[in-house]
């Protein structure tokens, strides 16, 4: 009874696509070979770029993530180079995977799912690559499974500091338009993206960003086929170069309304609206946490993304809690990921077209359905998440 009416998805992605690029992408099939469309995807790259803060390159891929992934790795790698990836995650690991199938060594250093990268350990693994094996080194801005944002801008300074002349690779499939990343400023040389997070458009587009450094890796580079090369869709030619092949011409609408969307607002504000919203969820977790088992994976605010948080209760909970919130309240949370026993971890995603009363709507429920199963906890959370909202907006 209670769930009937708009159901809400506070997953960590698809994330929520706004009515204005549903509606943008509720058209016919435009002419793929001349006129509107030509100049509107023109349009998106520089758009795009800004986002990512970058004055570099952007090549657009249909398919997700993973798409982007491979895409990423198979411009810069040759077969057998060897990479070192800085997990601190799930995504991390899958990254990782992707490489082993490419045919590359893949070399992991783990941190675990509740730390961000240590840069003393990164350090000494490359002070000791004299030879400069390791071509590129690859980390995740925001790993969805745990929530743990790393330190990007420190990584390039570590990896200054020693000299070592590798690529820095970093996925922000989960933080582009969320947290706050400087392409750019903080150095790096690859970047990938997916449609479906804080872009706010549905699942299909997989974006990566590279600059000149990057782009002559592609010269020694034997992974990248026809469709993977990254340079005709960069720098295209011809118009479907930009794909290879046939437009997504629906998610092209949908992603000019989203970008329009975001430079409306300003980044600057992109950003601080997740930050607010991202504290108030803490604050709610904060008061829960008082009494019980809930608590937050990342215990350092400053090391948590404003884009999801991942939170545990005892084995079974997280599971019944779901559950609850799905099929009474009609707000459906995210399972959890890499951690043991699952059932114990939800994640609560709070990243791109999200506002205050969908948060506080969120953990009002999330409060309900702890009263209701009888979980122990803390009281006064969703009060706690308001006074957060309230001061930012005074």
């Amino acid at each position: 009874m209670l769930a009937n009416g708009t159901r809400y998805l506070a997953i960590p992605g698809p994330s929520v696509s706004p009515d204005r690029v549903l509606n943008a992408m509720h058209r016919t099939a435009p002419n793929i070979y001349a006129g509107a469309l030509h100049e509107m995807t023109e349009s998106l790259i520089p758009d795009l770029c800004a986002v990512a803060r970058t004055r570099g390159h952007a090549a657009i891929y249909i398919g997700n993530g993973h798409a982007a992934w491979e895409a990423a790795l198979a411009n810069v790698a040759a077969r057998g180079d060897r990479m070192l990836v800085l997990a601190t995650g799930r995504f991390g690991h899958g990254w990782a995977e992707v490489g082993r199938r490419l045919g590359l060594e893949i070399e992991v250093m783990d941190f675990g799912q509740t730390a961000d990268i240590g840069m003393e350990r990164v350090a000494e693994r490359l002070a000791v690559d004299r030879g400069h094996e390791i071509r590129a080194v690859l980390a995740v801005h925001v790993d969805t499974s745990s929530s743990v944002r790393n330190d990007i801008a420190g990584l390039r300074a570590t990896m200054d500091a020693s000299g070592h002349p590798a690529l820095l690779m970093a996925d922000c499939i989960a933080s582009l338009g969320c947290d706050r990343f400087e392409m750019d400023a903080w150095g790096v040389d690859v970047m990938v993206a997916a449609s479906q997070k804080g872009l706010m458009v549905p699942p299909g587009l997989g974006f990566v960003f590279f600059n000149d450094k990057a782009d002559r890796a592609r010269e020694r580079a034997d992974l990248a086929s026809g469709y993977w090369d990254w340079r005709p869709r960069a720098n295209p030619e011809e118009y479907y170069q930009y794909f290879g092949g046939t437009a997504p011409t629906h998610h092209l609408y949908g992603l000019r309304a989203a970008l329009d969307m975001i430079h409306e607002e300003g980044i600057e504000a992109v950003w601080k609206r997740h930050e607010v919203l991202a504290g108030a969820v803490w604050a709610a977790a904060d008061a829960w946490e008082t009494e019980g088992p809930l608590r937050l994976n990342i215990a350092d605010p400053g090391k948590r993304s404003c884009a999801v948080t991942a939170a545990g209760l005892d084995a079974g909970q997280a599971d019944a809690l779901r559950d609850w919130c799905e099929r009474v309240a009609g707000v459906t949370l995210g399972v959890g990921l890499g951690r043991e026993p699952a059932s114990a971890w939800f994640r609560i995603g709070h990243m791109g077209h999200v506002n205050a009363h969908m948060v506080l709507g969120t953990l009002a429920v999330i409060e309900a359905g702890l009263l209701a199963l009888g979980i122990p906890h803390g009281t006064g959370g969703t009060a706690a998440a308001a006074r957060i909202v309230a001061m930012a907006a005074r």
